[in-house]
């Protein structure tokens, strides 16, 4: 049996520390990861740390109810699609070449909460 407050709580912690970074560091983030930091990309960083941190909430709200049902369905299910997608996303990065730590760590932590929430949408609720 999966932990789903564990899986829920984990999640939010990693996308509010991620969001957070985002919003308040979006120059630094941009030059980081080899982009120059213009203003437009400096909000478009700040609108996904934005969104980072708002989707953190809604796990960190929702640990104390059992994913799957009629009520934890949609939560799962949105997990799993941004996970997923941001992991595929990170390893074609990893695989076209990117070298880069911060990505390939990224990616590792994306595909593993990906396999998690897979797991948690497909079984019965607990």
């Amino acid at each position: 049996m999966m932990n789903t407050r564990l899986l829920l709580g984990s999640s939010a912690v990693v996308m509010a520390a991620a969001g957070l970074a985002a919003s308040f560091l979006p120059h630094e983030l941009a030059t980081r990861l080899g982009s120059q930091a213009t203003p437009s990309i400096a909000v478009l960083v700040q609108l996904f740390g934005a969104l980072l941190f708002a989707f953190a909430l809604v796990n960190w709200t929702a640990k104390g109810s059992p994913l799957g049902g009629i009520y934890g369905r949609p939560i799962a299910l949105g997990n799993l699609a941004h996970f997923m997608i941001g992991g595929l996303a990170l390893l074609k990065s990893a695989l076209n070449g990117a070298d880069d730590p911060l990505i390939i760590g990224a990616g590792v932590v994306y595909i593993g909460f990906a396999i998690a929430f897979g797991f948690a949408l497909f079984r019965s609720p607990v």
